[in-house]
């Protein structure tokens, strides 16, 4: 369970005397260094390291960082703001202990996610994690809730050696085929022993649709370890990657046609330990705080998509008729549908019954998607808003006006 305290100057309360044991633990595994890992803005995993040595204090007085970071573009450039993007000011990265772990994929290397507060110890307005975490304890407070998490992965796999501005798929064979499986069979098992021995539960991996395409489902966590567990899972798939010759891509497009690399979202809301997405008297078994949730997702959807599919290469990927989730509609198991409701299978529903926001893909930063998902369905309680009428089929075959019983469909 991740801690909810924020961190500051001197150390979280009970971290630092974690401290001796952690360090031995990791000097034991043959650990030297620790990756002091955050997503900015754009996207992009940024990091600091530091040796093992200095975990203490980092733990106790952070690692310094520029927040111009704040301001950089994916392709590194950096613009400005009235308040950001200046050669001015120091923020500190302090690591989170729960969710250390050393890197099967990088002997040598263990791994933390990070916190970012001001020199002063408050809160960096611009740390996603710290807003993901608020939203996750004014939920809790407001309305007893709680939520599980997961972000699937979907990534392609290219030859190592062909030119850096090239993709050359490292498989052959059809969608979910065994061939593709068996050619990147000493991959995948190296993959899935580096994600267990990092404490990562899979739930499947297996071949995608497009050329060379993977994904992996991973079991769920609160949300804040959810975005933890995306951001570590990638660097492990890339670093695995890399020990076998090979190259991959997160892109949302990373062909100029075809289907592109999705991030959907996977949550469902919780209450004293009871899934409010099955046993109810809603549609489906959705509790009516769970179909308020789901309404405020759908009344928030056009504008979350800047945050879920922030890129121009998402549009690539938004595509009708290619399991995208283009419409703002919502469907029991419909994958077409923007919000896809997950009832589970009968025996297990009340554990499994949740919602999958489609339209997300890699190039969100994880922290900022789950944070502004959640505020939407805490939205929709708080408006107790009403649930349309849901989609079947392929949304693309209705216009504007759907035929009756059917839900409108608008554009994501």
């Amino acid at each position: 369970m991740t801690t909810l305290a924020d961190p500051r100057p001197g150390g979280r309360p009970g971290d630092l005397e974690r401290v001796p044991a952690l360090t031995a633990a990791l000097a034991a595994r043959g650990v030297h260094g620790i990756v002091l890992a955050y997503v900015d803005t754009a996207g992009v995993c940024r990091v600091k390291t530091i040796p093992t040595a200095r975990l203490e204090a980092a733990v106790a007085w952070g690692v310094g960082m520029s927040p111009v970071f704040d301001t950089f573009l994916a392709d590194d450039s950096i613009v400005t703001t009235d308040v950001l993007g200046s050669p001015d000011g120091d923020l500190r990265l302090y690591p989170d202990l729960d969710h250390l772990v050393p890197l099967a994929g990088q002997p040598g290397w263990a791994w933390a996610p990070v916190d970012r507060i001001t020199q002063e110890g408050e809160r960096h307005p611009g740390c996603a994690r710290t807003f993901l975490r608020r939203v996750v304890t004014e939920a809790a407070d407001r309305y007893g809730l709680a939520f599980k998490a997961a972000i699937e992965i979907e990534w392609a796999v290219g030859v190592g050696s062909a030119p850096a501005d090239e993709f050359v798929p490292a498989a052959t064979g059809p969608a979910y085929g065994a061939v593709r499986q068996v050619e990147l069979s000493d991959y995948t098992a190296d993959l899935l022993a580096a994600l267990t021995a990092q404490g990562v539960d899979v739930d499947q991996i297996h071949p995608e649709y497009a050329p060379a395409q993977f994904e992996v489902s991973v079991g769920a966590l609160d949300p804040v370890a959810a975005a933890d567990r995306s951001v570590l899972v990638r660097q492990t798939i890339r670093a695995v990657a890399q020990r076998h010759g090979l190259r991959v891509s997160f892109a949302p497009a990373y062909l100029p046609e075809g289907v592109g690399n999705g991030g959907h979202l996977h949550l469902s809301c919780w209450r004293d330990g009871v899934n409010l997405h099955s046993g109810g008297d809603g549609r489906y078994g959705m509790t009516a705080t769970a179909q308020a949730f789901l309404a405020g997702i759908l009344a928030h959807l056009p504008g979350l998509t800047a945050v879920t599919a922030p890129s121009p290469a998402s549009y690539l990927r938004l595509q009708p008729s290619q399991w995208a989730g283009v419409f703002t509609a919502w469907g029991r198991e419909t994958r077409e549908a923007a919000v896809r409701v997950v009832t589970g299978t009968a025996g297990r529903r009340d554990q499994d019954a949740n919602l999958e926001v489609k339209p997300v893909d890699l190039a969100a930063n994880p922290y900022l998607a789950l944070g502004c998902v959640i505020a939407a369905g805490i939205d929709g309680i708080t408006a107790d808003r009403p649930l349309p009428g849901e989609i079947t089929g392929d949304p693309v075959r209705y216009g504007p006006e759907a035929p009756a019983g059917q839900a409108a469909v608008t554009a994501a």
